[in-house]
């Protein structure tokens, strides 16, 4: 149990360091919450900087998931003790101390935890959904929650319930992140809305 807790509380206070914001400020001397949607994020990093301070952003923003998770295990947590380890991180992001609860959307430090429990594959898996959502409608927030829904899916599909309880777990977290722009209806892309004009007439 001290053990699930130590590195719970490590993944929690990793999680909410936001370096895109401190990065971002380094490299452009700019507030990346005053860009775009003011999320202190990867993307708004590369809005406000380019690509030299937008990757390095996404890579620390992507560890800062990974590395809490791959330690835990490799200290021999595993099953159900991995539930709070994994999400841990993500609520860290989403909900940072260091930015007064008002963190980011959580999917960068998502993408590091998964990838810490299944690898490479995380990708694929994540982009079976939010690719084809991306490709048919404008709203970057129903792309990213179709991709944690078929994260849930590998999850049941995995056959590990405890896996299953943190995917869900894990899509309600970023659910309530995007809640603003969920409020929003798809819209579909002028290429996906002429073809099925077309197909109705």
């Amino acid at each position: 149990m001290e053990a699930v807790l130590f590195w719970s509380l490590a993944g929690f206070f990793l999680g909410s360091i936001p370096f895109a914001v401190i990065i971002g400020k380094l490299v452009t001397k700019v507030d990346i919450r005053t860009v775009a949607d003011g999320n202190p994020g990867g993307m708004n990093a590369i809005r406000a900087g380019g690509a030299k301070a937008g990757a390095p952003s996404i890579i620390l923003e992507i560890g800062k998931g990974f590395l809490p998770v791959y330690l835990a295990r490799r200290y021999g947590m595993t099953g159900w003790e991995m539930i709070p380890i994994c999400l841990a991180p993500v609520l860290g992001h989403a909900f940072s101390p260091f930015l007064r609860f008002r963190g980011g959307k959580a999917l960068a430090a998502t993408a590091g935890a998964w990838l810490a429990l299944i690898g490479l594959v995380v990708f694929p898996a994540y982009a079976a959904l939010a690719l084809p959502f991306t490709i048919l409608q404008t709203e970057d927030a129903w792309s990213a929650n179709a991709g944690m829904v078929a994260l849930l899916v590998y999850a049941l599909w995995s056959g590990k319930t405890w896996m299953v309880v943190f995917a869900a777990l894990n899509l309600a977290v970023v659910l309530w992140t995007h809640r603003r722009d969920l409020a929003r209806r798809p819209q579909l892309r002028p290429w996906a809305a002429n073809w099925l004009a077309r197909r109705s007439t």
